[in-house]
């Protein structure tokens, strides 16, 4: 192949990109397919019903609102899909509406039946018998009716101003006179949506809240005729306009925005679909809306209470519950033990102290995988311990996003009052956070901590904390390196990927990002992270070009890739480029995905998969074969444009070999899935995965399996395991005894037990190690007879024949589903090495199960 793109293909020819919002309608429905899907338990299905709702109120507010403040604003520029603002506003609409259709069917004719089947019954006020609609009566005239203010519309009364995202009921009355009146009544959000109506039996019974007050409007306006009530719900725009450039100060600038995004354009109007015509053409003509943005449902409005449901104690309507569990090498440490005194060794800490999470971590990175690993058990323990260790002389985080009751600042509050330097880079621009973001920057500042807010032009998005440790061999720094942000509630319902590691290169870096957070300028240059906007897109796109160099040399290229989004259009055409010099693409996108995979002559080698499962998929992993010698990177940025070039974010190399190994798994992993897993097609839709009559294979419920072994089996030191049945081994491996170093301090003799054994033999340079190095390093068409580096490394097995020795041990090793490797061997310890040739895969079996018995 030559490096000139065919003359018949151009790029930059809008036919070869989707776009961004209807490829994110395209996620959405499939989350609202999960609500659909009657494979899934009842209570599930409430859960994402409530879920979409959710999604597609901030789609409206953040994507439909940006549009129509582009169109408002004369802005006819085409996106590189060659849309403009207005195509893209009535498509995006135009998709939208049979979806919300399609929720409301759902609840109607196959949810709500199910429920009542169940015995959970949401039932209509005129179901109710005389006693409970008396007992309805009463909890409204005592609890609710002082709650409401009535809103008219008259000449006495402006329109009434109605806020984001409430629920209301539009109430027409006629008085004595015949003069009609409109009035909005809030359906108040301090009162439970869901009203639990007594019965005698075990069945629930709930009556929705606005239904009880519409029944009972009579006490609200005595001495008029109700003519007639509608339900209606309004959805503004959260794309208000700011000048960072020209702001004084950017908290005032926050607070402006907040105020702002209250009296925000109205970008979409919900409402019953038997409304009075003139409720609902009045609500038209004030809120200035297009009929277009006119949603006539039937059926609830707003399904986001009905979540409350999902707490009910039915597990035989519920996935099983899910506890996140101890990271298998913390879950031995003593937690309360500050760690190493000055004067003192790592040993004799250990011995009268027991390992801190600093040693353990100084020993041997360690991957978190969350929500299966325990955020408060890991990172929260990591801060904790920081904030109390009496040798720790600086604690620095970058917040996005936390809890309102974030047990994260608390440890950073209390470090500082330990006397610790503590800066904390809180991010006042995370949209839908910044109040919340607001209440920690006072509250940090007066503890005295050095707070940042943000920088000019962009967002920090890095998910990254640094602790700074004086020890006996001098300063050493311990990163965190993650996918997700510092919020223990997301941290149980996202997936999300952290490293923790003692590695000096990173942590400078990150010395680097934290100081541009309170300096004036942001380095260009890192020995080993990523981060935007300065490095890491040149550095992705050296990555792919590298990978299209092998293929057209004919070694082997593959890039395989795990992120929430793939958008920017200069990365979907390197990756266009790469797969046309005959580079492997497997990508596993959440949501966007502009990229358009299987077209003839582009992109041909190209699969795009999304998993829509119980939590939500947010890790980011990045694997580049590079001939051989891999790349893995994990972080905090999607390939978006504006990750690349308008936040700051930070990706990280991991080099740890067993955390390459469980990287590799969860990537293979997410293509075996045939269960919760799509299939995207060049036209941007999708088809899930049917594993029809053969085996069930669920990403997510493996991992859970997974993580409860590992940490239930003792001497087990990997979070999770990188090898199972359902998996195949189709990425290049890198074959290494899966073995821990001693811990710092730890007597030689200890190495002798169990995995020790293996640790004594890799540090004194066992010739199978040397095997593994070598094997890995080579090319996979290289022949063990032939090629000098090979046949150095491999030996012959000591009982002759190799078949003879495999024939002896055939449930010891099998043949993987690998492009790279002819045979797996079984470990004592229940991994997996990998082998190219029967000589190699035969002296394994001798060393593992020969040698050992003798």
């Amino acid at each position: 192949m030559t490096d000139e793109l065919p003359a018949d293909i151009d790029l930059a020819d809008p036919q070869y990109y989707l776009n961004r919002e209807l490829s994110e309608l395209e996620f959405q429905s499939r989350v609202l397919n999960e609500a659909l899907d009657d494979r899934n338990p009842l209570l599930e299905r409430v859960r994402f019903l409530s879920i979409f709702t959710k999604n597609l109120d901030e789609f409206f507010m953040k994507r439909v609102g940006g549009l129509k403040q582009q169109i408002d604003a004369g802005v006819t520029e085409r996106t590189t899909d060659g849309r403009t603002p207005r195509e893209q506003w009535e498509e995006a609409i135009d998709k939208a509406r049979p979806m919300f259709e399609r929720q409301a069917e759902c609840y109607r004719e196959e949810i709500r039946p199910a429920l009542a089947d169940a015995g959970i019954r949401i039932c209509d006020y005129d179901d109710l018998t005389p006693d409970q609609r008396a007992e309805m009566r009463d909890y409204f005239e005592l609890s609710v009716l002082p709650t409401l203010t009535p809103l008219s519309f008259d000449p006495a009364h402006p329109f009434p101003f109605i806020s984001n995202l409430s629920l209301s009921l539009a109430v027409v009355t006629r008085d004595d006179d015949g003069d009609q009146t409109f009035t909005r009544v809030k359906i108040p959000q301090n009162r439970p949506r869901l009203v639990e109506v007594e019965t005698d039996g075990d069945e629930v019974r709930y009556v929705l809240l606005e239904e009880v007050i519409r029944a009972n409007l009579d006490l609200l306006f005595p001495n008029v005729e109700v003519v007639d009530t509608a339900v209606f719900k309004l959805t503004r725009n959260a794309e208000v306009r700011r000048n960072e450039e020209v702001a004084e100060d950017l908290i005032d600038m926050i607070e402006e925005v907040l105020e702002q995004r209250r009296f925000a354009t109205v970008v979409r109007l919900e409402i019953e679909a038997d409304a009075p015509e003139a409720a609902r053409d009045l609500l038209v003509e004030q809120l200035d809306l297009d009929d277009r943005e006119v949603f006539e449902l039937r059926g609830p409005l707003d399904y986001r209470e009905l979540m409350d449901l999902t707490d009910l104690d039915r597990p035989d309507l519920s996935l099983e519950s899910w506890t996140p569990q101890s990271h298998p090498r913390f879950s031995d440490l003593d937690a309360t033990d500050a760690g190493i005194g000055p004067g003192a060794s790592a040993s004799e800490a250990a011995a009268e102290d027991g390992d801190t999470i600093f040693d353990e971590i100084r020993r041997k990175d360690v991957l978190l995988h969350h929500p299966y690993h325990s955020f408060g058990d890991t990172v929260q323990e990591f801060l904790d311990e920081a904030a109390n260790d009496p040798n720790v002389l600086a604690i620095k985080a970058a917040i996005y996003r936390t809890a309102s009751d974030s047990k994260i600042i608390e440890a950073l509050i209390d470090a500082a009052d330990n006397g610790k330097q503590v800066a904390a880079m809180v991010e006042l621009k995370a949209r839908f956070d910044e109040q919340n973001n607001l209440e920690w920057v006072r509250r940090l500042e007066e503890e005295g901590i050095h707070v940042a807010y943000g920088t000019i032009g962009l967002k920090t998005h890095t998910k990254t904390a640094l602790v700074v440790r004086e020890e006996e061999d001098g300063v050493r720094l311990y990163s965190h390196v993650a996918t997700g942000n510092y919020h223990s509630g997301t941290a149980k319902g996202y997936v999300d990927l952290g490293v923790l590691t003692a590695d000096r290169d990173i942590g400078q870096d990150l010395v680097k990002v934290f100081n541009f957070f309170t300096g004036p300028s942001l380095d260009e240059e890192f020995r080993k992270l990523l981060i935007a906007p300065v490095t890491m897109r040149n550095e992705f796109t050296k990555c792919i070009r590298r990978e299209a160099e092998h293929a057209r040399a004919g070694r082997d290229a593959r890039i395989v890739a795990k992120m929430n989004a793939l958008e920017d259009p200069g990365i979907v055409e390197e990756l266009y480029e790469a797969s046309m010099a005959g580079v492997d693409i497997d990508l596993l996108v959440r949501d966007i995905c502009r990229l358009r995979p299987g077209l003839e002559g582009v992109s041909e080698t190209v699969t795009v998969r999304s998993v829509v499962d119980r939590f939500l998929e947010h890790s980011r992993i990045f694997y580049f074969e590079n001939a051989g010698d891999p790349d893995y990177y994990i972080g905090s940025a999607d390939w978006m444009t504006r990750n690349l070039d308008k936040r700051v974010e930070a990706i990280a190399p991991v080099e740890d070999p067993d955390i390459r190994e469980q990287l590799r798994f969860i990537l293979e992993l997410g293509f075996a899935d045939n269960r919760k897993a799509w299939e995207m097609h060049a036209d941007g839709t999708y088809d899930q995965r049917d594993p029809g009559d053969g085996h069930e294979i669920s990403m997510q419920k493996i991992l859970m399996e997974q993580t409860l072994a590992a940490s239930n089996t003792p001497g087990v030191h990997r979070g999770i395991s990188a090898s199972h049945p359902d998996v195949p081994e189709t990425l290049l491996v890198e074959s290494h005894p899966s073995v821990m170093a001693p811990r710092d301090g730890a007597a030689t003799a200890d190495a002798n037990e169990g995995e020790g054994e293996d640790e004594t033999e890799a540090e004194a340079g066992d010739e199978s190690d040397t095997e593994a190095a070598t094997e890995s390093a080579t090319e996979p068409a290289a022949d063990a007879a032939t090629d000098p580096v090979v046949a150095a490394g491999t030996g012959a097995p000591k009982n002759g024949d190799p078949q003879h020795v495999l024939d002896d041990f055939p449930e010891k090793w099998y043949v993987p589903s690998s492009r790279h490797y002819e045979y797996a061997v079984r470990t004592p310890d229940g991994d997996r090495d990998y082998r190219k040739t029967a000589e190699a895969a035969a002296r394994l079996v001798e060393k593992y199960y020969v040698e050992q018995s003798e």
